[in-house]
């Protein structure tokens, strides 16, 4: 190599370094230490791109709201760092919406690559943890029970990552991902979030996708919720749909929820979808949900509340066994859905086993 490319390859290698839009430099990053009784809230608003909070085991009585980028917060881990309402020194905003932790953005300036892991957090009258306007959101290793609605919920974001949670005995969805929660407007291209092996234990419906596109759901367990995996669309355009169902172990679904304005009431539903289209629900094991309601069985196709179809739905290779009032329920007029290979002993209508 000559010596006029060794300086051309050095200064490119600077110009590149320096560039808009590189990562924080290691050297500029700081750790903030919490301990329980000291404000989280107040290490986040002293926080820059880049940090990291780390909260000691105890019990943090506050509301936190994230609106920086790039920024961690970590606690020891979820069985001894817990956040529960209180009159601390939280954000205000957060805590009077009745939430725990608020990751909030704009459409226009959304808030990218926060990680949230490794904490509980418990009985807030909301949502455990609210999120709108994120890319690239990761919710890690969190424990969210008995909250009032929602335990981990996301609207208008995109690349969402939620593994390795257990979301137990919130008044709705232990896990719900939307477009929008306060306006009519079509599905949003979720650019591929994931939600992947959680436990989703005793909520109203275990993981609600509510007009999204593009997500996957895998390596989930569900038990003990009214219904287990509720995939929601409409007649808006764009439809619902291109998702994956894969790879979960659904069973025991079979709590009591009653009728909402919206929903009948709901018991031993495994997997619904309603108003969706080009949806893969394959490889997953569904056994032993139990009910009599109109969205009861095993795996579900029904048209939607407003009467849009699901349409051009693949259902295979599932093994979905001991469900009541079917394994498989095709309670849909569409004729483009498809189902084949699975493994049961009853469909709804007969013949599909």
């Amino acid at each position: 190599m000559t010596k006029r490319q060794m300086a051309y390859l050095a200064c490119t290698a600077a110009v590149v370094a320096s560039g808009i839009g590189a990562a924080p430099s290691a050297d500029n990053l700081t750790v903030h230490r919490v301990r329980a009784g000291e404000s989280i809230q107040k290490a986040v608003n002293t926080a820059k791109p880049g940090d990291t909070i780390v909260l000691a085991p105890g019990t943090y009585h506050e509301s936190v709201r994230i609106t920086v980028s790039d920024l961690t917060l970590r606690g020891s881990d979820a069985r001894s760092t817990v956040i529960v309402p209180g009159a601390g020194s939280g954000d205000s905003t957060c805590a009077k919406a009745g939430n725990g932790i608020c990751v909030t953005g704009t459409d226009s300036s959304p808030v990218a690559r926060v990680t949230v892991r490794s904490l509980t957090l418990r009985g807030f009258a909301k949502h455990g943890l609210w999120a709108s306007g994120t890319d690239r959101l990761t919710v890690r290793d969190v424990t969210s029970e008995k909250n009032g609605q929602w335990g981990i919920a996301q609207e208008r974001s995109v690349r969402g990552v939620f593994r390795d949670n257990t979301v137990q005995a919130n008044g709705d969805a232990g896990l719900f991902l939307s477009n929008t929660v306060d306006t009519e407007e079509g599905a949003r291209d979720t650019k591929g979030a994931v939600v992947s092996h959680n436990r989703l234990l005793d909520n109203r419906v275990g993981v609600t996708v509510r007009r999204l596109r593009n997500l996957t759901v895998d390596h989930n367990e569900a038990t003990g919720n009214c219904t287990a995996v509720f995939v929601v669309g409409d007649e808006s355009k764009p439809r619902a749909g291109a998702l994956s169902v894969r790879h979960n172990y659904i069973h025991a679904n079979n709590k009591y929820c009653p009728k909402t304005p919206r929903l009948p009431y709901l018991q031993g539903s495994g997997i619904v979808l309603t108003g969706t289209e080009d949806t893969l629900v394959t490889n997953n094991m569904v056994e032993d949900n139990v009910g009599q309601s109109p969205l009861s069985g095993g795996i579900v196709l029904f048209k939607s509340f407003v009467g849009a179809l699901n349409q051009r739905n693949e259902i295979r290779d599932n093994v979905v066994m001991r469900n009541s009032t079917a394994d498989l329920a095709n309670r849909d007029t569409s004729k483009s859905n498809t189902f084949h290979g699975n493994t049961c002993a009853v469909s709804e209508p007969a013949g599909m086993c």
